[in-house]
């Protein structure tokens, strides 16, 4: 094994840091504004270690040997119940299988109850509670989570009455290890959901059942996630249900009186509801066990968090010993949140009496002090409160002139972690409007934003998360929306409401205060200011300013003790909230990564034009520079990505100074002592993780290690070779044919600096006399190009924000979480086409009934023949409704009408309402005969041949119509195809309109485009934008400049025939000069003699008079012959019409080409060509980002956006291609917006994983929509893979079928030869004593796999297998680099093996395929990241014929979350199972054919197997090419060889003679091979398939036992039992 010293980017394991959560809120995607770098940036402050530390990885040796999986496996984690009851669940029909049904089926099995056994493992290893209760270790609750301790024995035995403490917070611990795994946490509570209401109300009253009745802070903490997570579900009907009743009207019962009359009048349409629940709860108070609403969870709930916040806030900072400070704070430095007693400074009368007469007045004074610090501390108060009450609705809150903490303070870790979360689950309460509406009301009474702002942790240098939070908090809490009804406050409404409060607090002071008489008398813009109310607040009295606050301003409540003193998902709150969320992340996403490749030193580097300034701007109106970089010493691959650099693509520009090591020394130091005072004041269970994070906390960073000093960012204008010649142009200034390879290695960038920053960075060198900076850059540091579109994007969301965004009226709603989640849909739509052409969609008349099941078909046949021939039109019903069930019994069809049958795919619902008899909405389908488009062959329009399912024709129908439509489409169903088809009915029904293709991939968009092209849309209303239009499979240009190019070589040959006209018709003038000549010629020479022509023919309706009087026989003398058959007037009046609209045609297409005619420049034609004339304009979401500015530039129009995997593109890149457009008088031009995808498949990649878990970037604009119900149509039918390859990931849809080919393609019924199965997990052992490795952090690998893998695929190329059918999977980065090592050295440059189509990960390979796929899961210790189901789904999912997984059983068969899939996988053998004599081309074994296979055991068995056969078959060949015949001797391998020595393609030999029983002599057969490798053959056979269901049947397939020739006699006799108990009659079927 060679080691990797390079460092891969690598995929991160899911786990998270202690204390995170990952659950995606409902309606939100792109998480909060600042949270992001609040999560990345302050692991230490936070009292947590960073993500993927080693501490909480768990190896195999640690979880079998732990007596926690001891007791699982005796109590509820039994090994062989979980997959028998998954797989039965699996193969039920028609049913999802969820693991939640395997956990009810194990916890039946499993032994009996013990509560007793709940409270110790709580108590012993989650922390437990009361005062002696510590943070539970990670491992231990990871350990738990594992053996599935929640759905198979907390969760089934719970019962409300009698359930312990210790058993709801082991409940709520393991759903929060749930959500910071990132995998379903609410999966199996739906197996009992009916009793969730209940753990719901225990868990609400948890508190009151801790032991003592105080929980311990780890518990609280706990709690508190639980709560954040519970919110951020509301997409999940069983938890919103519970959840919103904490927010709901009834919380109102614990605002002051007075704060309640002032919303109760602010607000009259609640009016209405309090008096009502009033009412109810008069009728309730005479009833026994009344308990009064302050007291019940729905008002007491978040009360009671405030209330606790409040208490550890003001314990989080630990202040020494000072009764003088502690006494008598001034608010400037107060380091507590609770105000100081008024009675601290008082002396006792005793003390008083007993002391001296000059003590006494030593202590008069300090008390005169203390009183005096302690009224301006209420003075200060009052005027922040009233401060935030006047600038609540301007964002402001001042921060007071607050001083840092005293110094040697520590913080409570613990503390700290529930105060940082408590502050995110306020700010996710207020970002969402359901949450939000009455919840802001009562944080404002409590003031927290002030109390959390004058707080000692706010200031203290550890509570750098904590202000961020509070920041964050503090945007929500005054952004501006109508909080009941969800409508955006204008700016102007905002500013009104801001001076009115100041106008109503001087009114009040004028009316009541008298000595507020200066401030009711000043003006607005000096009363707002925080430290004029200070100044005007000082004179009143302690209690005069207590009664301001309280009862007249009712800032806060009269009890509150403050009063003393004070004297992205469910949702947006509007597109400006969505703009700045996701502003944010983009911002904060820029980070250094990559390999040595990715920099270069700079040669040199000088600043070639700085412009002046714009009128009112004081920063330069452009900065450029020219870099000189050398790309000699580069590999070739290497300088040609240097080289493929291009035009806004974002560079970065470094100042590298490495310390010495005396320097790097002394800073390391510094950071150990640094760390080491954060620890100070921890104690007990806390002082060993404080040390541990201090250690982590004490190295020195990347740029204090290497020496960077200064980064700047700068943008690419353009490249030059050595000789100057540019490269890289896409504007057109450089023409295709003068392109030549770049000269020489050095390389001119051109580039853009940052204006603004630049003019800062001059304003420091000339304020302090430093250097310049720029002089100093010596290198140059670039990204991966998938990777440099965040420029861009933050620039488009900059235009955006300074924009007045206008969203689709139809479609605000949606988009920003709340209102009918189906209102886009195109029933509840206005405007709706009525009669649809379907073009070609149906194949013939048969097809149009089976599409629409659920509608009564009347056919009218306008075809001309006996038969209705397609294209049909079709007319639906006026007030489109939900489907009705079909009748019983169905009428017996009729020559006009049908009742369509049920669709086979159909769910489960729609068969059982058949039993209900409602008449069927009836739909008229009009078979018509197409005009004729011209006598040329290429006249004809292209045809569909594919025969759309009805449920891809609900797919188009909803696509053409507008609204929003969303097409979720599992594997292998036909996305594109259906998209294709859209866009083909679209042009056709609306010829008018503009559609914007959008994809994230460019292969996606190719291979759409290409599809596209091969339809009926003519090719010049086509084009494709971005750099991979270079890798379309087509001759012609479809990008900008290669249409313009197409439409002037399309002119000239348009005039040519013009000019042949002209001759024809002896016009002498020269009326093919230009295209306004050509349509002078059409109006008065060919429009006029079509119309005289007309007139006679109207008045000789004959087929002769046809022939003999058209006017243009000569022109179309290159038509097919004889033009018009003289049948009948009819017939040849339509083929004179065609030939008519062919010249028509001809015509027009000049016309079109008038406008690059008369543009004389490249660049105006490329902008007429985009903005006007092409119909469909395709590009990716990155693109489209990229050249937002320009096409709004450009008046760049569209009127529907398709887009194509929606489900893989960040939500802000989805939301950009909305508004490429300006909008036509504050409208929208948007009419149609398509989204297709598949949710259940991996989201868009984002590596950092603060960013993916904590602010939930990775979700998709597609996967909110589907969270939030909007409603969507699922294809039902796949034609990818083999049925039984489907069975492994089907279960995860709601009703995935096949379609007819899978069930009758010879391909899909021949086994795959060699192979006893078309899919089998193999286990693979230790290799050499090891599995997993870890080279580099994420880095995994596993030799025995990769060497498995490998030996597999020289097996399957010396059976015949093509190279390019072959790829080869993994899951992680680390193992895809060992995989091509070993590749590349034994394989690549063997003409009889080669290189497989890929070696990739999985996540790559999402969107592709193969008709087999070798899968390596490299994990075995943990799961790891497979545990996400959907990259369970991507990789199951990839392969046509064969799937063949290689990883660790122990570990992966009992993973919870993966048993529908691996349940099946675990029925076959988990040793590689072979068949003898067989080989690509020769095997005609179907798949239910008897067969005897061979078990391959081990890693070493396999390489020596395939050892033997490649010598054998490299003899062979030498024999053969010296001319020799084999010899009577027959050969030793059973493993036959086809294919051709030096030969890498695959090319197999011919099939074996009819009958013949022994292998053909190419591929020679025996035995001695398999024996040598250790393996004995088990001649057992499998019955035929008898009992298989007709619609599904299920494959029955053989076991069979193989073991080493030399073992022990007592694991032979075992294997020979083995072999005796497999071949019983009794078949092992595939599905279970």
């Amino acid at each position: 094994m060679v080691e990797h010293p390079r460092a891969a980017v690598e995929e991160p394991p899911v786990k998270r840091a202690k204390g995170s959560h990952s659950g995606g809120h409902g309606g939100r995607g792109g998480g909060h504004a600042s949270k992001p770098s609040a999560a990345a940036g302050s692991q230490k402050a936070a009292g947590r270690p960073a993500v993927g530390a080693a501490a909480h990885s768990l190896t195999l040796n640690e979880i079998v040997s732990d007596k926690l999986t001891k007791i699982a496996r005796e109590k509820w984690s039994t090994p062989t119940a979980v997959p028998a009851a998954a797989s039965t669940a699996a193969a039920t029909p028609g049913a999802a299988a969820t693991p939640g049904a395997a956990a009810t089926a194990v916890s039946a099995a499993v032994a009996k109850f013990e509560p007793d056994l709940v409270v110790s493992i709580y108590r012993t290893e989650l922390g437990g509670g009361g005062k002696g209760g510590s943070a539970p270790a990670q491992k231990r609750v990871m350990l738990l989570e594992v053996s599935l301790y929640l759905e198979n024995y907390l969760w089934p035995n719970f019962d409300a009455a009698t359930a312990s403490h210790e058993h709801i917070m082991s409940i709520v611990l393991m759903v929060n290890e749930k959500f910071r795994e990132g995998v379903p946490a609410w999966t199996c509570f739906h197996t009992r959901e009916a009793d969730f209401p209940a753990l719901f109300q225990r868990l609400l009253s948890v508190k009151a059942s801790a032991p003592g009745g105080q929980m311990a802070m780890h518990e609280q903490t706990a709690f508190l996630i639980f709560s954040i997570n519970m919110f951020q579900s509301l997409e999940n009907e069983m938890v919103r249900a519970q959840v919103l009743k904490l927010v709901s009207l009834p919380l109102w019962h614990s605002l002051s009186a007075g704060r309640l009359q002032l919303e109760l009048h602010a607000q009259p349409t609640l009016v209405k509801h309090w008096k009502h629940l009033a009412k109810k709860e008069g009728k309730a108070a005479a009833r026994p066990g009344y308990v009064p609403p302050k007291q019940r969870p729905e008002a007491a709930f978040l009360p009671g968090l405030l209330d606790e916040f409040l208490a550890v806030l003001d314990q989080v900072v630990r202040r020494p010993a000072d009764p003088v400070v502690a006494a008598t704070p001034a608010i400037a430095d107060a380091p507590a949140v609770t105000p100081p007693p008024a009675a601290t400074a008082t002396p006792s009368p005793t003390t008083a009496t007993a002391a001296p007469k000059s003590a006494k007045k030593g202590e008069a004074k300090a008390a005169a002090r203390a009183a005096a610090a302690a009224k301006a501390a209420v003075v200060a108060a009052a005027a922040a409160a009233a401060a935030a009450a006047a600038a609540a609705a301007t964002a402001t809150v001042a921060v007071p002139a607050c001083s840092p903490p005293p110094e040697g303070s520590t913080l409570d870790r613990a503390a700290l972690l529930y105060c940082e979360r408590f502050m995110e689950l306020c700010v996710d309460l207020l970002s969402q409007l359901p949450t939000r509406r009455f919840v802001r009301t009562l944080l404002e009474e409590r003031a927290i934003l002030i109390k959390a702002r004058l707080s000692g942790l706010f200031r203290h240098p550890g509570g750098n998360l904590f202000r961020q939070l509070v920041d964050l908090f503090q945007f929500y809490m005054s952004f501006p929306i109508n909080d009941h009804t969800g409508e955006p406050l204008a700016e102007d409404t905002v500013v009104a409401a801001h001076y009115d409060k100041v106008c109503q607090l001087q009114r009040l002071a004028f009316k009541h205060w008298p000595q507020l008489k200066e401030l009711a008398l000043s003006h607005c813009g000096s009363v707002e200011k925080r430290e004029s109310l200070r100044r005007h607040l000082a004179g009143l009295s302690g209690q005069e300013l207590r009664q301001l606050v309280t009862r007249q301003l009712r800032l806060v409540g009269e009890g509150d003790p403050w009063a003393d003193m004070a004297g992205f998902l469910m949702e947006f709150l509007t597109p400006h909230d969505y703009l700045i969320r996701n502003f944010n992340l983009f911002r904060q996403a820029v980070r250094f990564a990559g390999w040595s490749r990715m920099s270069l030193p700079l040669t040199s580097m000088r600043i070639t034009e700085v412009r002046k300034p714009q009128i009112g701007e004081n920063k330069p109106a452009a900065v450029t520079a020219d870099i000189v970089v050398d790309t000699k010493a580069l590999r070739g691959n290497i300088r040609t990505e240097w080289d493929e650099t291009k035009q806004h693509d974002v560079l970065f520009l470094l100042t590298i100074r490495p310390p010495s090591e005396a320097q790097a020394a002394e800073m390391q130091a510094a950071a150990v002592a640094a760390a080491a005072r954060s620890t100070q004041g921890s104690s007990g269970g806390d002082r060993e993780k404080a040390a541990s994070e201090a250690a982590a906390a004490a190295k020195l960073n990347a740029g204090q290690r290497f020496g960077l000093v200064y980064v700047r960012g700068c943008e690419v204008i353009e490249l030059k070779d050595e000789n100057g010649k540019l490269m890289n142009d896409f504007t057109g200034r450089v023409r295709i044919d003068e392109r030549v390879p770049p000269g020489g290695f050095l390389r001119t960038m051109t580039v853009a600096l940052d204006t603004a920053q630049y003019q800062l960075d001059m304003n420091a060198m000339v304020k302090s006399k430093s250097e310049d900076l720029y002089g100093t850059f010596n290198l140059l540091m670039r990204r991966k190009p998938k990777e440099n579109n965040f420029k861009a994007v933050l620039e488009s969301i900059r235009d955006l924000m300074n924009e007045d965004v206008i969203i689709p009226e139809w479609l605000h709603d949606i988009f920003l979480g709340y209102g009918d989640p189906g209102a886009a849909q195109y029933k509840n739509m206005s405007g709706t086409l009525k009669t649809i052409d379907f073009k070609d969609t149906f194949i013939d008349v048969e097809h149009v009934r089976s599409s629409f099941p659920e509608h009564t078909v009347r056919v009218v046949n306008n075809s001309g023949g006996d038969a209705p021939l397609p294209p049909f039109r079709v007319t639906f019903p006026d007030a489109p409704a939900d489907p009705a069930p079909p009748p019983a019994p169905a009428p017996a069809p009729t020559a006009d009408t049908n009742s369509a049958p049920a669709n086979a795919g159909s769910s489960s619902s729609s068969s059982s309402a058949m039993e209900v008899s409602a008449p069927l909405p009836e739909i008229v389908v009009e078979s018509y005969t197409p005009p004729n488009p011209g006598p040329y062959p290429q006249n004809q329009p292209k045809r569909n041949n594919v025969r759309f399912t009805p449920v891809q024709v609900e797919a188009i129908r909803s696509g053409v119509q507008p609204g929003l439509t969303m097409v979720v489409g599992p594997p292998g169903t036909g996305k594109t195809d259906t998209a294709v088809q859209v866009m083909n009915v679209l042009y056709h029904n609306c010829p008018g309109q503009r559609t914007l293709l959008i994809t994230h991939s460019n292969q996606a968009l190719n291979d759409l485009f290409q599809k596209i092209m091969q339809r009926d849309v003519p090719e010049r209303y086509l084009l494709r934008l971005g750099m991979g239009e270079q890798e379309l499979d087509t001759e012609q240009d479809f990008s900008r400049v290669g249409r313009v190019n197409a439409m002037l070589a399309r002119r000239l040959q348009l005039l040519a025939q013009v000019d042949k006209m002209a001759r024809q018709f002896g016009v002498t003038d020269d009326v093919a000069y230009t295209c306004e000549t050509a349509a002078h010629f059409w109006l008065l020479h060919v429009l006029s003699r079509w119309e005289k022509y007309s007139a006679a023919v109207e008045a000789r309706p004959t087929a002769e008079a046809v022939s003999e009087l058209f006017p243009f026989t000569e022109f179309f003398s290159d038509a097919p012959q004889p033009l018009f058959s003289g049948r009948s007037y009819e017939q040849d009046m339509g083929v004179s019409r065609g030939c008519f609209r062919h010249l028509r045609t001809l015509f027009q297409e000049l016309e079109e080409c008038r406008a690059f005619e008369l543009l004389k420049g490249q660049g105006d034609r490329v902008n007429y060509l985009m903005t006007k004339q092409a119909k469909v304009v395709a590009m990716t979401c990155t693109h489209a980002a990229l050249k937002r500015r320009e096409f709004i530039e450009l008046a760049f129009q569209y009127d529907n956006l398709l887009m194509e995997e929606a489900a893989q593109i960040l939500e802000i890149e989805t939301f950009i291609p909305m508004l490429l457009q300006r909008q036509d008088g504050g409208v929208s031009r948007l009419k149609r917006v398509v989204l297709i995808g598949d949710h259940h498949q991996l989201p868009p990649v984002v590596k950092n994983m603060a960013f993916q878990k904590y602010s939930h970037l990775d979700q998709s604009l597609f996967s909110r929509f589907i969270r939030l119900g909007t409603p969507y149509v699922e294809l039902n039918a796949q034609g990818r893979a083999r049925s039984s390859l489907a069975k492994l990931y089907n279960w995860r849809y709601r009703d995935l079928g096949d379609l007819p080919s899978v069930t009758t393609s010879l391909t899909f019924l021949l086994a795959n030869p060699g192979f006893a199965f078309e899919y089998q997990f193999i286990d693979v052992p230790d290799y050499h004593g090891n599995g997993e490795s870890e080279p580099n952090p994420y880095f995994y690998q596993n030799l025995g796999e990769a060497e498995y893998v490998v030996s597999m695929f020289q097996f399957m190329r010396l059976m015949g297998y093509p190279a390019s059918k072959i790829s080869i999977l993994t899951t992680y980065n680390g193992q895809k680099a060992l995989l091509r090592d070993v590749i590349e050295r034994r394989c690549a440059n063997n003409p009889l093996f080669g290189r497989p189509h890929k070696v990739t990960t999985v996540d790559k390979y999402q969107g592709q395929q193969n008709d087999y796929i070798l899968l390596s899961l490299v994990r075995s210790r943990v799961v790891g990241h497979l545990r996400d189901v959907r990259r369970l789904v991507v990789a199951m999912s990839r392969a046509r014929l064969g799937t063949y997984v290689f990883g660790r059983k122990a570990l992966f068969s009992n993973c919870y979350e993966l048993q529908p899939t691996f349940s099946q996988l675990m029925a076959r053998p988990t040793q590689l199972a072979l068949v003898k004599g067989e080989s690509m081309g020769t095997c005609t074994r179907s798949m239910k054919d008897n067969s005897t296979f061979d078990l391959i055991p081990s890693v070493e068995a396999m390489a020596e197997l395939v050892s033997r056969i490649e010598a054998e078959q490299q003899a062979a060949a030498a024999a053969a090419l010296s001319g020799k015949r084999a010899g009577p001797t027959p050969p030793t391998t059973a493993y036959p060889k086809p294919l051709l020595i030096g030969s890498s393609s695959g090319a197999a030999a011919e099939p074996a003679p009819p009958g013949e029983e022994e292998p053909s002599p190419a591929g020679a057969a025996a035995a001695g091979a398999a024996a040598a490798a250790g393996i004995v053959t088990a001649t057992v056979t499998a019955p035929a398939a008898t009992a298989a269901s007709s619609a599904k049947p299920s494959v029955e397939v053989p076991v069979a036992a193989a073991v080493p020739a030399a073992v022990a006699p007592a694991t032979a006799a075992a294997a020979e039992a083995a072999v005796k108990k497999t071949a019983s009659p009794a078949p092992v079927h595939a599905a279970k």
